[in-house]
């Protein structure tokens, strides 16, 4: 009796353990987090039996760094932008992660040749494609901006921008509306006079702009009338336009490719369940699947021909991607070693700008 009894016990214990097996992953929020959780999260949990705990930040870069700085980590896996995922790598901030653990695409060709040039890093995965683009309210508008130049042009396009509190991406859509070529952008910032160049185009807006620091504000500035026009991530828009009906358009001239990767932080409680959430979400039909629920690419190649509609059945996915032919006439690639390079420099130049 007392055998059984130690062995119903420990048997208890066993499936207790195995129940308890969970991994918390760190996102953005609002529709881009919501996409996460219908094409990773919930599916996830069903078939590996691991519960999924979503917590979100403006930049999960940040408190990743204050957490694995202080020894404290409670997050498992962060989404994180490509220049952030660098930098963080290169402070020994994060754990390396073996491309071997990750899934082949159904064909058989191995993750590593699967995953579009520059999605893999000795750190990261990454699992979309997105842009930081213009866009505008057509109900606040009487006219149609259709350039970047058009976002800096108050004469013709008078009323209230929207820009993100930071010197990324800004200080290139300043230079492109100045007539920089895209080709020759991050050339130009790499030379004092480039990078005071992209500033004074910013003093021509600065009076008239409202920061944003989180990807939901964007779309609510517009909503709300209280900016004209506003940069913003495009499947925020998207989501806002046809899931939400606002009455948005997307200027796609001058914007801003750039990669989201999952990453694990140096002590993340729950290492193995991390990994296994990272091959899952990172596999040919997840990476499609989110791209039904928002208009950002999926960083493998075999993902694309698997895209189809919106989640509202109706919508063709494809041309509200970035990645679409027609949207990258004049794109710029996010230049990401120079941004891990030079970002802290740029960023205090940026704060004191906006001090004075």
């Amino acid at each position: 009796m007392k055998k059984t009894l130690i062995m119903t016990t420990a048997l208890m214990g066993t499936a207790f353990a195995a129940n308890a097996a969970e991994v918390t992953v760190m996102s953005w929020g609002g529709a881009y987090t919501k996409s996460q959780v219908e094409a990773y999260h919930k599916p996830f949990t069903a078939e590996m039996g691991i519960a999924v705990n979503s917590v979100d930040a403006d930049n999960p870069a940040t408190p990743i760094k204050a957490q694995v700085e202080a020894g404290n980590v409670t997050v498992d896996v962060a989404d994180v932008e490509y220049s952030d995922a660098v930098r963080l790598c290169d402070e020994g901030l994060l754990v390396e992660i073996d491309h071997s653990i990750l899934p082949a695409a159904p064909d058989g060709t191995p993750a590593a040749d699967d995953f579009i040039e520059g999605a893999l890093t000795d750190c990261a995965v990454a699992n979309i494609v997105w842009s930081t683009v213009m866009a505008y309210n057509t109900e606040n508008n009487d006219n149609a901006p259709d350039s970047i130049d058009d976002f800096f042009n108050l004469a013709d396009f008078p009323g209230k921008r929207g820009l993100r509190k930071n010197a990324k991406a800004n200080l290139e859509m300043a230079l492109m509306a100045d007539g920089v070529p895209a080709a020759e952008v991050y050339d130009m910032l790499e030379t004092d006079e480039g990078v005071d160049k992209a500033f004074a185009k910013l003093d021509t807006i600065k009076d008239e702009v409202v920061w944003w620091e989180a990807g939901a504000q964007p779309p609510q500035l517009l909503a709300d009338g209280e900016v004209v026009m506003s940069t913003a991530y495009n499947g925020r828009i998207f989501n806002a336009a046809v899931g939400e009906g606002q009455p948005f358009e997307i200027v796609w001239d001058g914007q801003i490719l750039d990669f989201d990767l999952f990453v694990i932080p140096q002590g993340a409680p729950n290492m193995e369940e991390a990994k296994k959430f990272i091959a899952f979400a990172t596999d040919t039909q997840r990476l499609a699947d989110q791209a039904s629920w928002i208009s950002y690419g999926p960083a493998r190649q075999s993902s694309g021909d698997l895209v189809g509609l919106y989640s509202d059945g109706k919508t063709e996915m494809a041309p509200h991607m970035p990645t679409a032919a027609a949207n990258l006439e004049n794109a710029l690639v996010n230049n990401f070693e120079f941004w891990a390079d030079r970002d802290t420099e740029l960023n205090e130049r940026f704060n004191a700008w906006l001090a004075q």
